[in-house]
């Protein structure tokens, strides 16, 4: 098994923890399944994710939301430039 495929299975296997647990995964700010994230996750030319953990009062993970920081980024930078 290569490296990389070791990596995403790993991923795959953590996220469906997640959701067994009830713990919503987001990508984008959709609800998505542990599939679709390492889906996102390999086709690294779609964007950069960072994992944004939402935590309860209590300090439990309420939600695991995914975003793309090189639409972030992007759409930061056209902001500035535009009069």
């Amino acid at each position: 098994m290569k490296a990389e495929e070791a990596k995403y299975r790993e991923l795959y296997a953590e996220l469906e923890k997640y959701e067994e647990s009830g713990i919503d995964i987001l990508i984008d700010g959709c609800l998505a399944s542990p599939f679709q994230i390492v889906t996102a996750y390999m086709m690294k030319e779609e964007g950069t994710y960072m994992r944004d953990y939402v935590l309860n009062p209590e300090g439990n993970i309420e939600s695991l939301a995914f975003t793309n920081i090189n639409e972030c980024i992007n759409d930061y930078s056209q902001a500035e430039i535009t009069p």
